[in-house]
């Protein structure tokens, strides 16, 4: 059932599947940044698919990763029209766990997406539940998440400084002291008595 989910999305989108595998019973496709909204509205819609949960959205940073691991996990198609290669990948990638309830079937679906542009379409349009998977990657590993309204901090307090899931994060990051808020910042008053 995996290789039919993966070749039926190849067969959509074609050039915007840089790569997939099936490896373990796991269906992954590795898609094109630009063309992501349209794949995961079509995976949501189309009844073959019926991908009615988002079920995680996270990160991973393969800035340490040996070529191999990354090729393992994160295969190109070889001579790709993008020019890209298991080993000139992007540090990033953006991964998304798809779940259909119906059908029960999952997908993982990446984006592969590097640290001079570290921006991806958000899926809050598609998936409500969306938005809060953006926030922790964007708190977690700095990525951005464009028509996303709301890039608080959702883990770490607002004057944390970096990204801590960041192989380049330092080991003792030190970090801003900030006062913790006392019941008497609070103004309904009335609540706490």
């Amino acid at each position: 059932m995996s290789q039919k989910l993966i070749d039926l999305v190849r067969a959509k989108f074609g050039d915007a599947v840089l790569g997939s595998h099936a490896t373990g019973g796991d269906a992954t496709v590795l898609v094109a940044r630009e063309n992501l909204v349209d794949i995961m509205t079509f995976l949501r819609d189309d009844p073959r698919f019926a991908m009615q949960q988002l079920i995680d959205v996270t990160g991973v940073d393969y800035s340490e990763f040996p070529v191999e691991a990354r090729s393992a996990c994160s295969p190109v198609d070889a001579g790709h029209k993008s020019g890209l290669t298991s080993s000139t990948l992007p540090r990033f990638e953006v991964v998304y766990h798809l779940l259909s309830l119906t059908l029960r079937h999952r997908l993982r679906v990446k984006v592969a997406v590097s640290l001079e542009d570290l921006t991806v379409p958000s899926l809050s349009g598609v998936w409500l539940a969306a938005a809060f998977g953006e926030r922790e990657t964007w708190d977690m590993y700095g990525v951005r998440f464009s028509g996303l309204s709301d890039h608080r901090r959702i883990l770490l307090y607002e004057e944390f400084e970096g990204h801590p899931l960041r192989k380049d994060y330092p080991l003792r990051g030190y970090q801003p002291l900030v006062s913790l808020p006392s019941l008497s910042d609070y103004t309904d008053q009335e609540t706490y008595r």
